[in-house]
C-alpha cells in the first residue's frame, strides 16, 4: 500500500486539523508522515497547532479508514492530488485554505493556462441559459477549461454547453466520486470524465450534506483566473462563491438582468457594489482578461536591461522573457517565491518601466 497516501488521507481525519492547520504543518514538515512522527512537544510549539491539536495528531492510530480509501481509489483509478504534488491545482496554492488534498477522475489539466468558472442559480429562466450558452459558444476559440458545480441549472447548463463546443469541462463536487448529486446529471458526468473530469475534497462515502457545499465553492472560486456569475438571487449561493473568488484575488464578472427580475437580483447587487465588473457577452470577458489572440510573432531574443535587479526581480523577468503576457497564478508557480514577494518584486519593476500591468492581472515587460 502506498504509504505517503496513506499518512496523506490519515492527515485529513485527524480531529481538530482542518484544512489551514494541515497546510500550514505541511509547509513545515514537508510531507504528511513526518507530521505523525513529530514529538509532541514540537507540534505544541507551533503556532495555531499547541496542546489540543499536537494531543490530536499523536493519538491518532485508526489508519483503517484512509486504508479503504486508497482501495476505492485504485479499483476506480481515481488521482489523489496532495498538496505537495508538482500535478496539484497551482492556483489553489495562493489560497489560504487549500484543501490538502483532492480526488480527481478525468483527463483535463488542471493548470492549463486559462481557466473560468460559471455559477449561478439553480431555477434559471430562459434568458439565463441562452447567456450561457453564448458566452460558452464564445469561447470555444480560447481553448478555456469550464468548472462548476454540476447542480441544477446554471451549472448543468454550462457543462453541457462546453461539451458541445468541445471545450474540457470539470464539476466540483459537494460529496465522494463514489455518488453523484443530483442523480439526474449522472450520465452528463460520465461524459464529462471523458472530456474533462470531476473534482473533490470529499472521502467516497461522504453525502452531499448541505455544509459540505460551501467547502465545494471554495474550490470553484479558487481554481479559476475568472468566475462569472449567471443569475442568482441577492441571497443565492452564487454570490458566496463570488465573495470567496474576490478573497482570492480572483476576476469576478456578473450579466446583468432586469431589475424587477428576482433571478437577477445578485448579479446587479455584485455590479453595483463593485464586486464584479459587467459583461454582456465573451468578448468583453475575453478583452478583459487580455485573452485576445494575438498574431504569431517571432519568439523574443532575450532581453538585455541596463538596471540592477533583486534577485527576485531577476526571476520575475526571466519568467516575463518567454511569453508576451504572463498572468499572476503562473509567476506565483514558475518563480517559485511567496505571494508577498512576487508582489514586492512586480511594484518595484513597475515604478522602475521595466513591466506594464495589464487587465486581468496580467504582466508584461515593456
Amino acid at each position: 500500500m502506498n504509504t505517503d497516501l496513506l499518512y496523506q488521507i490519515a492527515l485529513t481525519q485527524v480531529p481538530n486539523i482542518g484544512d489551514v492547520h494541515a497546510k500550514s504543518l505541511i509547509n513545515i514538515y514537508g510531507n504528511a508522515q513526518n507530521i505523525f512522527k513529530a514529538k509532541k512537544s514540537d507540534l505544541e510549539s507551533i503556532e495555531g497547532i499547541g496542546t489540543v491539536r499536537a494531543k490530536s495528531i499523536k493519538g491518532f492510530t485508526d489508519f483503517s479508514t484512509a486504508e479503504e480509501e486508497i482501495k476505492f481509489i485504485e479499483k476506480y483509478k481515481i488521482t489523489p492530488l496532495f498538496i505537495s504534488d508538482k500535478n496539484y491545482l497551482q492556483r489553489l496554492l495562493n489560497c489560504y485554505d487549500s484543501p490538502p488534498i483532492l480526488f480527481y477522475k478525468g483527463n483535463a489539466d488542471l493548470n492549463t493556462s486559462k481557466i473560468i468558472s460559471i455559477v449561478g442559480t439553480r431555477t434559471n429562466t430562459d434568458y439565463g441559459k441562452k447567456v450561457t450558452e453564448q458566452l460558452i459558444d464564445g469561447l470555444k476559440e480560447q481553448n478555456v477549461l469550464v468548472i462548476s458545480g454540476l447542480a441544477f441549472g446554471i451549472d448543468t447548463i454550462a457543462h453541457k454547453a462546453s461539451l458541445k463546443s468541445n471545450l474540457q469541462t470539470v464539476g466540483v463536487l459537494a460529496h465522494g466520486l463514489d455518488r453523484m448529486y443530483p442523480h439526474q446529471n449522472k450520465a452528463l458526468a460520465k461524459q464529462m470524465v471523458e472530456q474533462g473530469g470531476l473534482l473533490t475534497d470529499f472521502m467516497s462515502n461522504t453525502l452531499p450534506d448541505k455544509q459540505n457545499f460551501p467547502k465545494r465553492n471554495r474550490i470553484v472560486a479558487g481554481m479559476c483566473d475568472a468566475l462569472v456569475v449567471i443569475e442568482s438571487g441577492k441571497k443565492g449561493g452564487s454570490l458566496i462563491t463570488a465573495e470567496l473568488a474576490n478573497g482570492y484575488n480572483k476576476d469576478v464578472f456578473a450579466f446583468p438582468g432586469k431589475t424587477t427580475d428576482k433571478n437577477s437580483e445578485g448579479c446587479n447587487y455584485i455590479i453595483k457594489q463593485n464586486k464584479a465588473s459587467l459583461i454582456t457577452c465573451a468578448d468583453d470577458l475575453i478583452e478583459i482578461m487580455n485573452w485576445a489572440s494575438k498574431e504569431k510573432k517571432q519568439p523574443k531574443k532575450q532581453r538585455e536591461l541596463f538596471i540592477e535587479l533583486t534577485a527576485d526581480e531577476k526571476i520575475i523577468t526571466d519568467i516575463l522573457q518567454q511569453k508576451d503576457g504572463v498572468q499572476i497564478d503562473e509567476l506565483y508557480f514558475k518563480s517559485g517565491l511567496s505571494s508577498s514577494a512576487v508582489a514586492s518584486a512586480l511594484l518595484m519593476l513597475e515604478m522602475q518601466n521595466v513591466v506594464i500591468s495589464l487587465p486581468g492581472k496580467v504582466y508584461k515587460l515593456l
